[in-house]
């Protein structure tokens, strides 16, 4: 039977029942898998992505949900029991309410702490696994070759001209490990101390997670029968210049991981980015010394260079007059925006980062 779990008020006394089924019976349960979706104010893609792993062709008995709710709200919780009470003869269901930490890495923290199966999928609320996902992740896992991980593929469908947002969003399907699509036993989650919560966006918390794992021995194989799809959710007209605030996080990969982060992530200092910096303070200089010649000789280059900048990023994407208005304008930005944030990464983690 399907239930939900969690340290928070119940609406009505069905769900306080099944709550206290469910810690009364919970040491007595014994799961192969524990699926942790780690959620923030979505429950409209949650629901979509907990509708696909409760129709998994793999033993309700054998499964359970875990969802970490990084709000927590009420929309949220009483979607997840919603749920719980619609799929009785499903898996269990859990909510969790997470507060101690803000973000991803510590919602998923939460989530497979609280479980007590050998093993832990990992997938985001955003996500639509495929039907046979589990099935294929956990065959992987325990297939004899000693794997500590398993990492699945993930499909972003994109149109034939994709936004410069969405293909983005599509290096994804090229990722050696993301927690998109990810399974790890409990006892490599133990052996490295799970993710690291300091990584507060999603952005580059799967990848220490991956070089944690490497550094310890621990073995990690592809699964390309694990298949979720990754629908690219939509997005505000020019979000990149939000997005840019991730980049302090390389700074934190950097820092733990050196060797690895230069072999594997293969990110070199944005030389454009900062040739555009010395060209407008050389211009803001010459401005303030009366030297008006150069100062104008510095914002026209500055204008070639985000004209450049902006060409190579419609060069394979959409072209309609909305987005090539939004290239055009973050692309004056955008230089800015990450040497401060690339900047702000160093100093805050206490690293040379350029």
């Amino acid at each position: 039977m399907s239930t939900i779990a969690g340290s928070i008020p119940f609406d009505n006394a069905r769900d306080a029942a099944a709550y206290e089924a469910t810690m009364s019976n919970a040491s007595d349960m014994a799961f192969d898998v524990s699926v942790v979706v780690p959620t923030y104010r979505r429950p409209d893609m949650l629901e979509r992505c907990l509708r696909a792993i409760i129709a998994q062709d793999y033993d309700k008995a054998r499964y359970e949900i875990i969802v970490c709710d990084d709000g927590p709200d009420e929309a949220t919780r009483s979607r997840v029991a919603s749920l719980a009470r619609e799929f009785e003869q499903g898996p269990r269901i859990r909510y969790v309410p997470v507060t101690a930490t803000q973000g991803p890495a510590g919602a998923r923290n939460a989530g497979w702490r609280a479980s007590n199966a050998a093993s832990i999928a990992f997938t985001d609320d955003d996500t639509i696994p495929d039907p046979h996902w589990l099935a294929a992740g956990v065959a992987a896992l325990h297939a004899g070759t000693g794997a500590d991980a398993v990492s699945g593929r993930i499909v972003v469908p994109l149109g034939p001209r994709p936004t410069d947002y969405e293909q983005d969003a599509a290096g994804l399907s090229h990722t050696e490990f993301a927690t998109a699509n990810t399974f790890v036993t409990r006892s490599a989650l133990k052996r490295v101390g799970g993710f690291d919560a300091r990584f507060t966006s999603a952005w580059r918390e799967d990848s220490d997670l991956q070089f944690k794992l490497m550094r310890s021995g621990a073995h990690i194989v592809r699964s390309d029968d694990a298949i979720v799809l990754h629908p690219v959710r939509p997005a505000r007209w020019g979000v990149s210049l939000s997005q840019q605030k991730k980049s302090q996080f390389d700074a934190l990969l950097y820092k733990k991981h050196r060797e690895l982060f230069k072999t594997r992530i293969r990110s070199t200092p944005p030389l454009l980015y900062y040739a555009i910096l010395a060209v407008v303070v050389i211009a803001l200089l010459a401005f303030a010394n009366g030297n008006a010649t150069l100062g104008l000789l510095g914002i026209e280059i500055w204008l070639c260079l985000s004209a450049w900048f902006c060409f190579k990023r419609l060069r394979s994407t959409a072209l309609t007059r909305s987005h090539i208005l939004e290239m055009a304008w973050t692309s004056l930005w955008i230089p800015f925006l990450s040497i401060y944030w690339r900047l702000y990464g160093a100093v805050k983690f206490r690293v040379l980062f350029i």
